[in-house]
């Protein structure tokens, strides 16, 4: 058989069907070494995370302040999520690809699942916050920039554009973690990380853990925001995040490899 004929009829002989074997392997075993990590080392690694993206609004903020262009300004921010990847962090929404992969793969569970997500996303929520204070005490003259960033967040109504913002957040970091499982050069992997913070800051798109950030620096430096108000836009911005990122990724993804997934589950039943 040819070479086009085997990739026509998805024989994994194929080399486009051989990379995806490799890919979903990859995926699958990183989401299963996620599902079972203590939890210690959940909060850790989802508090460093919180940290590391943290730099990137810090990055953001200052050529914002500098340029008023947003777009420039998301350039910037990419420089958080190159951190997370290079110094091994975690962000929530990293985790709406590779553990949901393990757990249809059964090489975990529902409960781990919910306890990573949890757990992570907590601890993004401290480290951040936390280093957000330490941003809006050294340089208080982000204080204008800091304050109109979050209303535009939390003054948003609750309407198609913002769940669609919302929606495309999520996927935009779903998207990123399969790129960067889908190559092993390093190089192309911060590149990645680049594009999507362009994506995600530059566009403000509606991201649960960057847009909160931005919300607690604005709240520390004093701006007529408050936690109440963050929190009835953080509710409906997480469930959209996750949306975008199961739905729009995730499930579309499971489908093309379902062969690879059955055999997966087959294999980890045994």
């Amino acid at each position: 058989m040819s070479e086009e004929a085997r990739r026509n009829d998805g024989d994994n002989e194929g080399p486009l069907e051989e990379e995806l074997e490799e890919s979903f392997d990859a995926v699958v075993s990183e989401g299963g070494e996620r599902l079972h990590r203590t939890v210690r080392t959940v909060l850790i690694t989802g508090f460093f995370g919180g940290l590391e993206v943290a730099l990137g609004v810090m990055a953001y903020l200052a050529v914002l302040d500098e340029t008023d262009s947003h777009l420039l300004a998301g350039l910037a921010f990419g420089i958080g999520l190159v951190a997370i990847y290079l110094a091994h962090g975690e962000l929530f929404t990293e985790d709406f690809l590779m553990p949901i992969a393990a757990v249809v793969a059964r090489n975990g569970t529902p409960l781990q699942l919910a306890r990573l997500w949890l757990g992570t996303l907590l601890a993004n929520l401290l480290g951040g916050w936390f280093v957000m204070w330490l941003i809006a005490h050294a340089f208080p003259q982000w204080l204008e920039v800091l304050s109109e960033s979050a209303h535009h967040f939390v003054d948003a109504p609750l309407n198609l554009q913002s769940i669609c913002l919302a929606v495309l957040g999520g996927s935009t970091m779903t998207l990123l973690t399969r790129m960067q499982q889908g190559t092993t050069s390093d190089v192309a992997r911060i590149i990645a990380a680049m594009a999507a913070g362009f994506l995600l800051a530059g566009l403000q798109l509606f991201h649960s853990i960057l847009d909160s950030l931005l919300i607690f620096g604005a709240i520390h430096a004093g701006a007529d925001v408050s936690y109440v108000a963050w929190i009835e836009w953080f509710g409906y911005t997480v469930l959209f995040n996750i949306i975008g990122g199961v739905v729009l990724v995730t499930a579309l993804r499971l489908v093309r490899t379902k062969e690879l997934v059955e055999s997966e589950r087959d294999r980890n039943s045994d």
